[in-house]
């Protein structure tokens, strides 16, 4: 048997990280299969339903590199498959009208509310055989009311279901659109979907989605319900814990890849591996070792895992996702171009940055020089040091070769004759000077990077900055 999965968000909001998750077990168990990963997108609530939250969730999966085989599927597309298969329901007798107003069902339940019962709808239109007169009715599954519903599920094992306890679902309102449980139950059937994996906050639907199925002659798909996160406080995630879009992950700077490694282990593990490549997810993921428990978001977590992908990525695939990052921070395309390679400065950055966005702050240094330096590191390293500036420019000029190793044994030159042979009281104030910040990669290294001409004229610039003496 073919494996087919889907995704099926409402494009009612954004794509948040809970979503994510549950597009990215489905596409694993599809992808570990050898099978198909299907997206369809619910956009049966015309309130609430927008063509700008349906291109996020679609280039959000984008992304995040989760492809689709087929699709994407709309629901307000296939209306017409809907009302054709309520029409052999009612035929069959597998469905019927319910003319029941409001006020009729209100009385029912509080009836039943005084009795001690569980409000529920009591069937009394099942056997109606007129119309009423100047009421458009609802349209009714007639559930069965005796024995067991069973679910399976891959997750939480074998839940039962007592049929008694499930009243006739509305499958279709009295304008006649379809309800979400009917539309649903039609889309896996037509799409041939074996597995559903989505959130247990599902669980309620599926023994009225698989009485439905059976009823049409179907058989239902197999079902896994993951459990929710939850923030580190252990309550409901709300946007303060990082329920956000996950377009502002990418914002942020974090990678698709390592996104996705922070959600496979929330609630899924495989020994003590903590970071996955897409590759590893692919073959190790098993949605029967899925952990029944909630898992808690943990920032921290996450910015740790990006920084790991961040070094382990090449430095042209790590260069090309940095470049949009400089633009953002003002560098220009031309300057990117005419200066040192973003290849080349990578590797003297994955060290230290947890983000794209750290990253391309501390590589801004390679594209502009510093037109101005903080205050206190003015003060600090910079004041009377002229004498060292310029004796490092002639230091430079005189290098026959420039290269790192040349220019730290050059630098060790003027520590031997500026600062008894401390190379950390003469490569700050260098460092400030050329790079306006006291925070840089190995100093020899930057200046390799940044070229000798490059180097000589901030060397030159940053003598302004040393007018004032030490106190």
């Amino acid at each position: 048997m073919a494996i087919r999965t889907r995704f099926a968000p409402s494009p009612t909001g954004y794509l948040h990280i809970g979503g994510v998750r549950t597009a990215l077990f489905s596409w694993l168990h599809a992808r570990q299969h050898d099978g198909a990963f299907i997206l369809r997108i619910e956009d049966t609530d015309l309130e609430r339903s927008t063509p700008e939250a349906t291109a996020a969730i679609l280039e959000g999966l984008a992304w995040l590199g989760l492809d689709w085989d087929e699709g994407p599927y709309y629901q307000m597309q296939r209306m017409d498959r809907y009302r054709e298969v309520l029409a052999k329901m009612l035929a069959a007798g597998t469905a019927y009208h319910c003319y029941c107003s409001k006020e009729e069902l209100e009385s029912m339940r509080e009836q039943q509310r005084q009795q001690g019962l569980k409000p529920r709808y009591d069937g009394r239109c099942r056997h109606r055989q007129e119309p009423l007169p100047g009421v458009k009715p609802v349209v009714r599954f007639r559930s069965p009311t005796e024995g067991e519903t069973v679910v399976e599920d891959l997750v939480h094992g074998t839940i039962r279901f007592q049929n008694q306890e499930l009243d006739d679902l509305i499958i279709a309102r009295s304008d006649g659109t379809p309800t979400y449980n009917f539309c649903v139950v039609v889309d896996d059937w037509d799409m041939a979907i074996t597995h559903v994996i989505r959130g247990d906050d599902h669980l309620n639907n599926t023994p009225r989605q698989m009485q439905i199925l059976q009823a049409l002659g179907a058989v239902p798909p197999r079902y896994a319900h993951v459990p929710m996160i939850l923030g580190p406080d252990k309550q409901k995630l709300s946007k303060r814990h990082g329920a956000v879009s996950v377009l502002e992950y990418r914002e942020q700077g974090f990678l698709p890849d390592a996104l996705l490694n922070f959600l496979v282990r929330l609630g899924w593990s495989h020994g003590d591996q903590e970071i996955f490549s897409r590759e590893e997810m692919i073959r190790l993921f098993r949605i029967e070792d899925v952990h029944k428990a909630a898992s808690a978001f943990n920032p921290d977590k996450l910015l740790w895992l990006n920084a790991q992908h961040l070094q382990r990525m090449s430095d042209p695939d790590l260069a090309l996702q940095l470049r949009p990052f400089l633009l953002q921070e003002g560098v220009s395309a031309r300057e990117l171009d005419a200066r040192s390679s973003l290849a080349a400065v990578v590797p003297l950055l994955r060290e230290r940055a947890k983000t794209l966005v750290e990253m391309a702050q501390a590589a801004k240094i390679f594209f502009q020089a510093p037109k101005e330096v903080l205050e206190k590191d003015r003060e600090k390293y910079l004041q009377g040091q002229e004498t060292l500036l310029q004796a490092a420019a002639t230091e430079f000029r005189s290098l026959p070769q420039w290269h790192a190793e040349a220019i730290h044994a050059s630098l060790q030159r003027l520590a031997d004759q500026y600062a008894d042979g401390k190379l950390g009281k003469i490569a700050q104030p260098l460092r400030v000077a050329v790079a306006g910040r006291a925070v840089s990669p190995p100093l020899d290294q930057t200046l390799a990077v940044l070229g000798r001409e490059e180097t000589l004229q901030r060397l030159e610039y940053a003598r302004s900055w040393t007018e004032k003496p030490l106190a």
